[in-house]
């Protein structure tokens, strides 16, 4: 090309017929991509730790989303513990506010084991401390890590 600047943005690349994608589209994306960080996460633990054991492939995509859905619910219903409690004022409602986020968030690791366990029974275990609570807390924490993580390096990589 003689003298020709191409410049090139996001747009460029795309077909004409391409549109931007809705909310909708942009939910499921985030969704189907955190299950599938989950998936990944849950089937590390699978190969390299002893404490933690699922019988297959499918069973452990299966849990991935159960997973998901039940962190997105539980951070739900911290948020609106927390919204509760910050309406008021007062360092009573203060401290009660911390206070249920933490029961909340820790007091659901065993409802979330207790799921896993009502809906795969023993196709999926967590072993170790304290009945394998320990170990689901960990997986939990590796899992939100990862997906922080590539959060984090995708909304780099829009500057």
């Amino acid at each position: 090309m003689t003298g020709q600047t191409i410049a090139l943005n996001g747009d460029a690349l795309l077909p004409l017929s391409a549109e931007r994608p809705s909310n909708s589209q942009r939910l499921f994306v985030r969704y189907f991509t955190a299950i599938l960080i989950d998936l990944v996460v849950l089937n590390l633990f699978v190969e390299y730790s002893e404490n933690v054991a699922i019988d297959s492939f499918t069973t452990s995509l299966l849990a991935a989303v159960l997973l998901q859905v039940l962190l997105k619910v539980t951070i739900a219903v911290e948020h609106r513990v927390a919204t509760y409690f910050k309406a008021k004022p007062g360092r009573l409602m203060t401290f009660l506010r911390f206070f249920f986020a933490w029961l909340v968030l820790f007091g659901s690791k065993f409802v979330i084991l207790e799921a896993l366990t009502f809906v795969f029974g023993d196709k999926v275990r967590f072993e170790g401390i304290f009945h394998g609570i320990v170990t689901l807390i960990v997986v939990i924490i590796a899992m939100l890590i990862a997906e922080e993580v590539i959060v984090r390096l995708y909304r780099r990589l829009s500057d």
